[in-house]
């Protein structure tokens, strides 16, 4: 069974904990992602990857009845999404598989001492939109929306993708903006023997539409 990942607006403090959009808290010297692979400095964050969520894998075990999953640490997603949200002058990948460097998944055995990332323009306001409070439940294999693990809702995997299985399923979304072109979904892939040896560095993001 895959895990459906619910979605909700809070004003807790949501340092450490699951959460969707916000600030990425990471580990001790972990850089943010960037565009193409770098890393980003000092100087700014221009090219830096849309940080999408960070998973506190203790809150998904009791819905992992598999134990696909590792159940301790944190579990971050990162992709060039600007472009999807409305700034159509941001990088854009297209249909299919994505280019490396245009997508992150970032694996921590343990939660402590993380540090936050803020991204904020040149006023000081954030340039990330309001944290998002996760909760989960248990949910089809082939469901919409956004999910953990099971297999894509739009289409089977076409044969460069075949083997993997869906790590992380992001559906469109009105409230923040997330558009994937023509009724499209952005699904980052795994092979179940990658999983297992938590090398979520192999995952690859791949976008479907009806």
């Amino acid at each position: 069974m895959a895990i459906s990942i619910v979605t909700s607006p809070t004003t807790e403090d949501m340092t450490g904990k699951s959460h969707w959009w916000g600030f990425p808290d990471l580990p001790k010297g972990v850089a943010l992602p960037c565009f193409g692979g770098e890393e980003a400095d000092n100087e700014g964050y221009e090219d830096t990857l849309t940080f999408i969520c960070q998973i506190r894998l203790e809150d998904i075990a009791p819905y992992d009845e598999q134990g696909l999953l590792p159940h301790k640490g944190m579990l971050y997603f990162f992709a060039a999404l600007d472009y999807f949200m409305g700034d159509l002058d941001a990088p854009c990948e297209g249909m299919g598989r994505w280019s490396k460097g245009s997508y992150k998944v970032l694996y921590s055995p343990n939660c402590e001492e993380l540090v936050t990332h803020e991204i904020r323009y040149d006023d000081g306001t954030s340039a990330a939109l309001p944290a998002l409070k996760m909760s989960f439940e248990r949910c089809d294999d082939r469901e919409y929306g956004l999910k953990l693990l099971g297999v894509p809702a739009l289409c089977e995997l076409d044969s460069d993708s075949e083997g993997y299985m869906s790590l992380l399923q992001l559906d469109e979304d009105e409230d923040s903006g997330l558009r994937f072109f023509d009724m499209g979904m952005l699904n980052f892939h795994i092979t179940p023997n990658y999983l297992r040896l938590k090398r979520f560095d192999r995952a690859f993001a791949f976008m479907y539409s009806l």
